[in-house]
């Protein structure tokens, strides 16, 4: 039986995998493939290529939205518009065989707020400033500083319609 094999066994799979990982970097927007939150779009906040200690797979951190703010208008008010901003994160660990990158790449920097001692020490107190980051970028979506970033902040705070 396949007990023993590994991903070297199969040239095509290490090709694949590779091209894959060349793409996933810090900062590239994915949809998640499997899973609770299936369906659901992240940012990559750190990549591992190798695997870890715990993970000996190739794996990443990523930061998401379960639930994506509601659709605003000039004629709101402020405190319906605050409410309706409201949205909920989620942080992971995801296999790099679950997630599917997109074109899409985003300046939302991650990295001080996503830590893996912090996930591990208290993983509510990561999705408090991770929610605290998103609604804030949500609010602020006109000071990009460049074409690419913005279209790839409102691809990413969109909800994916299939």
């Amino acid at each position: 039986m396949a007990v023993g094999l590994r991903l070297t066994h199969f040239p095509v799979c290490l090709a694949w995998f590779e091209a894959i990982m060349g793409i996933i970097k810090s900062g590239k927007v994915v949809v998640l493939l499997a899973g609770r939150y299936a369906g659901r779009k992240a940012i990559v906040v750190k990549p591992f290529d190798e695997g870890s200690e715990n993970r000996k797979f190739g794996h990443a951190i990523v930061a998401g939205i379960d639930r994506y703010p509601r659709r605003v208008t000039k004629a709101m008010s402020k405190d319906k518009i605050k409410k309706r901003t409201k949205l909920k994160p989620f942080v992971k660990y995801v296999n790099v065989n679950h997630i599917m990158p997109t074109r899409y790449q985003v300046d939302i920097d991650l990295k001080k707020a996503v830590d893996e001692t912090a996930i591990k020490a208290s993983p509510t107190d990561v999705r408090k400033a991770v929610r605290k980051i998103f609604e804030e970028r949500y609010l602020n979506q006109k000071d990009v500083k460049s074409e690419k970033k913005a279209t790839g902040v409102k691809y990413f705070f969109e909800k994916l319609r299939f």
